[in-house]
């Protein structure tokens, strides 16, 4: 597939302040869109995805060689799957560095808004990109489901290598770490079912929703 490079319009306000843990904090609104609008002229975006053919039964994305999906909430999720996108997306280094020189300057309020901010960036690249999939998909006669990415119920990060490799996400700049960290770290893998559209599901609940971790200061 093309590499899809799209500029952001802007990065939500709101998700930010939730990003940061203030969601039902009072801060200085001005700081917070200042720190988004520096997310917006930083960040780079650029993502990546191929379509692959989807065994539910074996829960095996029929690559070469295949893709075995591994946990109990992902393979539920894609069990009336007979596709998968697999995709990554990033926002760059440009950004990372300024968060890091921020913090080295002692600005940590500054950083923690601007690493918040890139946060929101990268998963509003990630929504925006999932639009221009849509447009591949729909005249295929296939519905998406919502993303999910390793790290979300009990599916291992582990599996990052591969979601690059499939995703060929190395020509967009992205690798991962022997501690399995994505580089640049403002970036996401994910996998995306698609179904047949006359057999369309009743919408799931978000990931948050559907993640153990309650305590999370990102939960929706």
């Amino acid at each position: 597939m093309p590499i899809y490079n799209s500029p952001l319009k802007q990065v939500d306000t709101a998700e930010t302040r939730r990003y940061a843990g203030l969601a039902k904090a009072s801060f200085d609104e001005k700081k917070i869109q200042s720190a988004c609008l520096d997310a917006q002229l930083l960040a780079d975006p650029k993502g990546i995805w191929q379509i692959f053919d989807y065994d539910a039964s074996a829960c095996e994305v029929l690559s070469s060689p295949p893709f075995k999906i591994e946990g109990k909430k992902i393979q539920q999720h894609l069990e009336k799957a007979e596709k998968v996108v697999l995709l990554a997306v990033t926002i760059g280094e440009t950004i990372e560095d300024q968060i890091t020189g921020q913090f080295q300057e002692g600005r940590y309020a500054d950083s923690l808004l601007l690493d918040a901010a890139a946060t929101t960036a990268v998963e509003q690249a990630a929504d925006d990109m999932e639009k221009t999939i849509r447009q591949y998909t729909a005249p295929l006669g296939y519905e998406m489901i919502w993303r999910f990415s390793p790290g979300y119920g009990d599916w291992k990060i582990e599996v990052q290598p591969e979601m690059l490799r499939l995703s060929e996400a190395e020509k967009i700049g992205m690798r991962v770490t022997e501690a399995l960290m994505l580089i640049p770290r403002k970036s996401i893998t994910a996998i995306i079912g698609l179904i047949p559209s006359q057999d369309k599901q009743t919408e799931k609940p978000s990931s948050c929703q559907r993640c153990t971790k309650t305590d999370c200061v990102a939960r929706r």
